[in-house]
């Protein structure tokens, strides 16, 4: 049996600055990341929980009617930590809108916001989620204003898109197509032009027989004017790629007690390592420990025998319950032990269900105490 993921310890440590929660969707990533956040604010650090749910369920739970694209802080009644914690919910066209406007010129910023082809992009282009969030992650690292930050990733079944999503964005604003459809200006127009002759007028002739002409005049209007950002761009993305793999930062997988979503905290384990991005461990959320020592079988005897002498109802059908919580919980055990035997080094901890969802920070304490236990046996 691997050994226990202590977050306690891991919050504690005065060099760990992020905590990734990462993990398939459904799982309880914004929860794990919300109750790692609300108990390290509580133990003493400075800490910012970054969440890429739109449900607003982790402002429900801290409190707060909203969160926007920045920090706030969260205030409410009850909550009294030795640090601080703040909250925010990612924005993915406002940060797209605020990078622009931060790294290109008046003119240019107008001219890239403006643009249609932009507008596209900035909310539905594959990997624009991942990689604002990034951006915001790359942000919030930069202003040293906290000393713990704890990102709830985007739930995607790819896995690591979030970890590619710097590398593949810059590759794909540097790529060929890309290159061409800027030529025009990264050479003064019509030299250019004139140099890439017929081969430019074929490639510009058969894409806007495929995408429309009034589309490829606009992208290539917007990588024109995105064109004097390309540097700042990949230097940006080169740091949180850097980020994202030093031993400042550390990755939390969390799974449920079901086969597929192990099957993926098992596939995000292996490509993690194999990009020597360091893990913390494992959350299994929503596990269903057993009680009482009876055995289900020893159970379920009881309960015929009191059913077929006419005595006590409730107590035969509360056996019959307690029988079906020892199978599930017999199911989701070995379950387990076929993930930590695949991955021995890799710590876990096991978060019973709750009777009800989370959504306060009474809560969230809860979640966070359950984390700080050991794994169920």
């Amino acid at each position: 049996m691997t050994g226990a993921l202590t977050v306690d310890a891991l919050i504690d440590d005065p060099d760990l600055h992020v905590i990734v929660c990462c993990g398939s969707g459904g799982v309880g990533k914004t929860t794990t990341a919300a109750a790692i956040a609300v108990r390290a604010a509580e133990r003493g650090r400075k800490t910012v929980v970054l969440t890429i749910d739109p449900a607003r369920r982790l402002a429900q739970a801290l409190g707060l009617r909203e969160l926007g694209n920045t920090p706030r802080e969260v205030e409410v009644d009850g909550f009294e930590p030795k640090g601080n914690l703040s909250a925010m919910m990612l924005d993915m066209r406002r940060t797209f809108d605020d990078m622009v406007l931060a790294h290109a010129g008046p003119k240019r910023a107008q001219e890239v916001l403006a643009n249609p082809f932009y507008k596209t992009i900035s909310s539905s282009f594959s990997g624009t989620q991942e990689y604002m969030a990034m951006e915001k992650l790359g942000q919030l690292a930069s202003e040293g204003r906290w000393d713990l930050i704890v990102v709830d990733t985007p739930p995607s079944r790819s896995a690591l898109d979030f970890l590619d999503a710097p590398q593949r964005m810059s590759s794909a604003l540097d790529g060929r197509m890309i290159r061409l459809l800027s030529a025009p200006a990264r050479g003064g127009g019509w030299g250019v032009r004139k140099v890439v002759g017929a081969g430019l007028m074929l490639f510009a002739k058969a894409v806007s027989t495929i995408v429309g002409g009034q589309m490829l005049a606009d992208a290539s209007a917007f990588v024109q004017a995105f064109d004097s950002m390309f540097g700042g761009f990949k230097q940006r993305a080169r740091k949180t790629y850097e980020l994202l793999r030093s031993s400042g930062t550390s990755f939390v997988v969390v799974a449920a007690p079901e086969p597929d979503a192990l099957r993926e905290a098992s596939y995000f384990v292996e490509r993690l390592e194999s990009e020597s991005v360091p893990i913390s461990g494992l959350v299994v959320n929503r596990t269903h420990p057993v009680l009482a020592g009876l055995p289900a079988a020893k159970a379920i005897a009881a309960a015929d025998n009191l059913e077929a002498r006419g005595d006590a109802p409730l107590a035969a059908a509360v056996l019959r319950l307690h029988a079906d919580r020892v199978a599930v919980h017999e199911r989701e055990r070995r379950l387990l032990a076929r993930f930590t035997k695949a991955h021995p080094n890799v710590p876990a901890v096991s978060v019973p269900a709750m009777p009800s969802d989370v959504h306060d920070l009474t809560g969230l304490r809860t979640i966070g105490e359950r984390l700080a236990g050991s794994p169920d046996d």
